[in-house]
């Protein structure tokens, strides 16, 4: 697969949106979490489409699919941070399903995504 610009991809335009939620909604979170959790929650959810971008300028199939997998691997500790939140309550149960449910659909993207790199290898 060629380089390619990384705001063409589907995957990364969900992961995009999914963030942009995130950064607005944990505007509301306790200021003593700052540096905590809101934090982990901004840098997980980002690093998702930092690192599909950051594969997107690598040259080769084998290196994308490397940073898809951290891509993948930011998206589940997102997933953890998210539940950590709602079981704290600074996230409702419905706002958390809304999240976990995007979250695991990027998944399924790039998992998917994973799957045609390797086979084009």
């Amino acid at each position: 697969m060629l380089m390619q610009n990384f705001r063409n991809l589907e995957v990364w335009s969900r992961a995009h949106r999914v963030t942009c939620s995130l950064y607005a909604r944990t505007k509301s979170f306790p200021r003593e979490e700052t540096y905590g959790l809101t934090s982990q929650i901004r840098r997980s959810a980002g690093s998702i489409g930092a690192n599909i971008a950051e594969g997107c300028g690598r040259g080769s199939d084998q290196d994308f699919a490397r940073f898809l997998q951290m891509a993948m691997g930011s998206a589940s500790e997102l997933e953890y941070h998210l539940l950590l939140a709602k079981d704290l309550h600074l996230l409702k149960s419905d706002e958390h399903r809304s999240f976990e449910t995007d979250i695991q659909e990027v998944k399924r993207m790039l998992s998917k995504f994973l799957v045609k790199l390797r086979a084009e290898s």
